[in-house]
């Protein structure tokens, strides 16, 4: 039983320490696609020329979109091939990659901070991250266990102690009540599987209801 913890720094961080980078292939082709785009918009619409740049970038978001996905599938295997049982943060991606530009009435605040953060939530795919571990999970008999995501970050994983200056830095967690010092990541994945631990002792629902089996079947490791 492993506790992640999805991120934009990194994308995913297991409660035993393991680390998943990101590749964050939006940004890396982020200026090719600007420039791609600046030339489409000095272009006459719906031209000829006009139609061959809009087909080059959709060339470019599709590479985007298959580097995301391919990267996804090899560190969800590795997650799924290892643990039986994996507690996610039920995240809401939708709502948390809302636009900040609000109303006329209401205006949104820090919007550039804000559509650089949607932009990296949607580029390392949190949500098809869940998708496939669930789907995966389901092929090899396990589970995945998604419990709610207040204070992970803040909460310490070893005296439970709760403060939002126990979070130090974006990658630093030091507890203010007992001295607990550790990557902020792996704290929040080690609170994330706590919390699984918790719903599992007063009889919470799990994603999948069949068996436990580490193990996939024959048929499953060879299309994984």
């Amino acid at each position: 039983m492993v506790g992640l913890d999805a991120g934009v720094a990194k994308l995913a961080t297991l409660s035993d320490g393991t680390v998943f980078e990101t590749v964050n292939s939006f940004q890396k082709s982020q200026k090719k696609l600007a420039r791609l785009q600046r030339q489409l918009s000095r272009k006459v619409k719906y031209s000829n020329n006009w139609q061959k740049q809009k087909r080059k970038i959709q060339r470019l978001h599709s590479r985007i979109a298959n580097i995301r996905r391919d990267y996804l599938h090899k560190v969800t295997t590795t997650v799924s091939k290892k643990h039986a049982m994996i507690v996610i943060e039920d995240l809401k991606v939708k709502n948390m990659s809302k636009s900040a530009t609000g109303t006329v009435s209401q205006p949104g605040r820090n919007v550039r901070a804000k559509s650089g953060l949607n932009r990296s939530i949607l580029d390392q795919g949190w949500y098809e991250m869940r998708r496939q571990l669930e789907y995966k999970q389901l092929w090899r008999g396990g589970q995945v266990l998604a419990v709610p995501p207040a204070y992970t970050s803040q909460r310490c994983a070893c005296c439970g102690h709760t403060a939002k200056e126990n979070r130090l830095s974006q990658s630093q967690f030091r507890c203010q009540a007992c001295g607990y010092a550790a990557n902020a990541d792996v704290n929040g994945a080690r609170n994330i599987l706590a919390a699984g631990h918790a719903v599992l002792a007063y009889g919470g629902m799990v994603q999948s209801g069949r068996p436990l089996k580490q193990e996939p079947t024959e048929m499953i490791q060879a299309t994984a």
